[in-house]
């Protein structure tokens, strides 16, 4: 089942998400744009879903087995890697419904992290609690510093300290054991992905994910 549309809400990108990853649902959004340049015309599309992992999805929803104890963690494109790995953070929000599972994670919990599009750019140690991304405090050569007080690599244009709490920003502070640059992602067919900020996946793919990731990047168990 594919929805066509030039634009969702967030509702609607919800109802999408939930039935990929609850229901036994093969459904997608295809995205069209229209554009124009030196007098010739253009048409776009982009999928919300890779369309083979929204099939698959369907297809293995009944193949289950027992949670690694280790998360998945999506962080987006529009967000400061460089400086998440600098100063050791995962970050989530615009929306609960992208911050809300950021409170999934407590300390000492393994995350590893993709940025969609691209693949995965680390693994860490989860070091505290969930935070309004503004608030946290650094420790840095000059003290403790929060990312509003802090000089960043890159822009950071979701962090506002006037947002509403449904809407604001949030973080998660990590020891990274492994990080890459974004262009060194590390990416191939068959590694597992999701929409959510943070999950806990139980399918044979997320086994497969962690241990090409631990030999890729000499991860020990």
């Amino acid at each position: 089942m594919v929805v066509v549309a030039t634009h969702l809400d967030a509702s609607t990108e919800r109802i999408i998400n939930y039935l990929n990853h609850h229901v036994q649902i093969a459904i997608n959004a295809l995205f069209f744009s229209a554009f124009e340049d030196a007098g010739n015309q253009y048409l776009s599309r982009a999928w919300m879903i890779d369309p083979i992992e929204s099939t698959e999805r369907a297809v293995t929803k009944a193949r289950k087995e027992p949670w690694n104890g280790e998360f998945y963690v999506s962080f987006r494109q529009d967000r400061p890697w460089e400086d998440a790995r600098r100063l050791g953070y995962i970050a989530g929000g615009g929306g609960s419904w992208y911050s809300k599972t950021l409170g999934m994670l407590s300390e000492g919990d393994r995350v590893w992290v993709n940025i969609p599009g691209q693949g995965y750019v680390g693994v860490g140690i989860v070091t505290g609690e969930r935070c309004r991304a503004e608030q946290y405090r650094f420790s840095t050569e000059i003290g403790e510093k929060t990312l509003l007080e802090v000089p960043l690599v890159e822009s950071y244009s979701n962090l506002n300290a006037d947002a509403a709490d449904d809407e604001a920003e949030y973080l998660v502070p990590v020891r990274w054991l492994h990080t890459v640059d974004r262009d060194k992602a590390f990416s191939e067919v068959g590694l597992f992905g999701n929409q959510n900020t943070v999950c806990k996946p139980t399918t044979p793919k997320w086994r497969h994910t962690v241990n090409r990731l631990r030999s890729v990047w000499r991860v020990a168990d």
